[in-house]
């Protein structure tokens, strides 16, 4: 049996309708770059950083390294009631590039769990300091923070979340701030309305509010929603005034990846806790974290007997190889000033997408530093999308898979979060080969949307 009919017979993948997958299967078996290989020796631009957390490319020569001395030390030891070398060294430097409201982290292994760890936090930190009513939270509609139970509770995308339904605690979904959809497209007017809706809000309920979640200036698997300038510090304001605590997801915009270490630092916004992970170490091995205040961190400082010990922790915690990857990356992000190089090289990328956005089916096209992403529609001047059924950007995504680049969409959003590391010129023969895919798969579909409408 070879290694396809493998893969069929014995893998479910993750996010994926396999019935898809049989149809066109793929088997990454190198990489370099930011190229991967595939068993058949095709390479293909990875364009969406390997699921957004790529950073310096495969194979970085000092991230290999930093891995392969750590295991001349030791591979893993728990993280429960003691620490470990690079998991402390790691946890300094990471405080020093967060924001000046957090001062602790807390460790985990993946961006989901992070999530699901400031929530628990959030909640037990109201409890332990006897606000016992503060219990549940807002999220904002069209809001992803991973899959886990509770990550699945604050968040709000109705085709991964709402099957879960019976499992989900209950919280308030407040309105999201989608200029594109909006009507006249008023980033103003449409930032306020949703500011003022958040406000109604908190003021009917702030009493029984333990934390509110938002993703970083940008919604990602929501559709590459970038929110309208001043929104995010609004978010903020809101609350302080209503005693809230503010979760902010970077884990997908952090490190680097919008052209600041951390999105948030766009509009100075300082938060109570803060889930990261992804590009934290350079996109080779799963850590996440939850960054949080010193005063939430006391609240839990106490006699064993008194419980208020946060308990959660996995095997895996702070594991040594993750951290020093993470602390090479770091390294990496100082020697080559990432995110300066990823703001710079986003003005020429969005050279690049003025002059793409003049195709008939390309809607909207948004995008923060390495973040973007392309709306198709069927209808550009109505903006009236393909139907549901057509799965439009997914052909598109196979198109461009077959011109030699690989990403996957979110609805009819095709996704481009390539590596901080790509050039210019990576950047320019990657959005043509999008843009080859785009129109050729877009004027078919129209083609076959009219017919069937006539």
């Amino acid at each position: 049996m070879n290694l396809v009919d493998k893969s069929k017979k014995y893998l479910w993948l993750p996010f994926t309708q396999m019935k898809d997958y049989d149809e066109n299967p793929l088997i990454i078996e190198s990489g370099k770059g930011i190229k991967v290989r595939d068993i058949n020796g095709k390479e293909y631009y990875d364009a969406f950083s390997s699921v957004w957390l790529n950073v310096h490319g495969h194979r970085k020569k000092e991230l290999d390294e930093a891995i392969r001395e750590q295991l001349n030390e030791i591979a893993h030891s728990t993280l429960l009631g003691m620490t470990n070398v690079p998991a402390t060294e790691l946890a300094e430097k990471l405080v020093k590039i967060a924001p000046d409201s957090l001062s602790r982290v807390f460790y985990s292994d993946s961006g989901a769990e992070a999530v699901e760890i400031a929530v628990k936090m959030a909640y037990q930190y109201w409890q332990n300091i006897g606000e016992t009513n503060k219990q549940k939270f807002i999220s904002i509609k069209n809001g992803y923070h991973g899959d886990t139970i509770g990550a699945v509770s604050v968040g709000a995308i109705d085709i991964f979340h709402k099957v879960y339904g019976p499992l989900m605690f209950e919280g308030f979904k407040t309105t999201v701030p989608n200029v594109y959809r909006y009507p006249a497209e008023d980033p103003e007017k449409c930032r306020d309305e949703a500011l003022d809706s958040l406000e109604s809000l908190l003021k009917e309920h702030h009493q029984e509010i333990a934390g509110l979640t938002v993703e970083s200036m940008v919604q990602g698997a929501g559709g590459m929603i970038v929110m309208p300038d001043g929104y995010l510090a609004g978010v903020r304001e809101l609350c302080t005034k209503y005693n809230v605590l503010m979760i902010i997801d970077e884990v997908a915009t952090g490190f680097g990846r919008t052209g600041k270490m951390f999105a948030c630092e766009h509009e100075g916004v300082e938060p109570d806790l803060m889930a990261a992970g992804k590009g934290i170490t350079g996109g080779y091995l799963p850590i996440a974290i939850t960054y949080t205040t010193e005063e939430i961190y006391e609240a839990f400082y106490d006699d064993y007997t008194n419980l208020k010990t946060f308990f959660h922790g996995h095997s895996y915690t702070g594991n040594q190889l993750g951290c020093a990857a993470a602390l090479a990356n770091l390294k990496l992000f100082e020697k080559e000033h990432t995110p300066q190089q990823v703001a710079e090289k986003s003005k020429y990328l969005h050279k690049l997408f003025e002059e793409m956005i003049d195709l008939p089916h390309i809607g909207d096209i948004r995008q923060l530093g390495f973040m973007c992403g392309i709306e198709l529609v069927y209808d550009k001047k109505t903006k009236e999308p393909f139907p549901f059924e057509r799965r439009t950007a997914y052909k598109a995504s196979l198109k461009m898979r077959e011109l030699g680049l690989l990403t996957r969409p979110t609805g009819d959003v095709v996704v481009f979060m390539p590596p901080l590391a790509s050039t210019d010129e990576d950047l320019r023969e990657m959005v043509q080969i999008m843009r080859e895919a785009i129109d050729s798969v877009t004027t078919e579909e129209a083609l076959q949307v009219a017919a069937t409408n006539s």
